[in-house]
């Protein structure tokens, strides 16, 4: 995944510390969310998502419904501005090579993301389907399964620790970064 040279967000600075943006990026990224909701609903519908994703991105179509799909929290099909913060500082994270580092200090709300049933437990499938957000190779996801999967059902060793940070502060140690 890519972000296209020129868009608006190549120009958004991604602290590299706390993986976050400045309040002066957020806000014209604000007024940017602001100009993309045509309807003037405080949210983006799928169409009007889907056509900012294939702009600012190399994202297939296929992934850019996932992506919606794994934002829209509430399924009314539409996403706000804190799904679209969320979003963008993944893609800049990606941008910047920061993925690793993006993971470990928001290991929480990539948790939650990540968790599509509200199990507190996220599965092979989940993560195998979401990895191209996080950069995350093959061998790195069987080798993160292998390492903490304890009981062997290839979902329980990965839940209440993830959320706490603890598997992604290992695992994030392993990667070098």
């Amino acid at each position: 995944m890519k972000l296209t040279q020129g868009s608006f967000l190549w120009y958004l600075y991604m602290d590299k510390i706390y993986c976050l943006l400045s309040l002066r990026n957020v806000k014209a990224l604000m007024e940017y969310f602001h100009l993309l909701d045509v309807h003037h609903r405080n949210t983006l519908n799928d169409v009007l998502f889907f056509h900012f994703l294939r702009h600012v991105t190399n994202l297939r179509s296929s992934q850019i419904k996932m992506i919606f799909d794994l934002l829209d929290w509430t399924a009314v099909g539409e996403i706000g501005f804190d799904q679209f913060y969320v979003l963008v500082c993944i893609l800049l994270a990606h941008q910047n090579h920061l993925e690793d580092h993006f993971m470990y200090r928001h290991s929480r709300p990539v948790f939650d993301l990540l968790d599509l049933d509200g199990e507190l437990n996220i599965g092979v499938t989940n993560f195998q389907n979401y990895r191209f957000l996080f950069n995350i190779k093959k061998q790195e996801l069987r080798d993160l399964f292998h390492d903490f999967d304890i009981t062997g059902d290839r979902v329980s060793g990965i839940q209440e620790s993830w959320a706490e940070g603890h598997v992604l502060h290992q695992w994030w140690g392993r990667c070098g970064s």
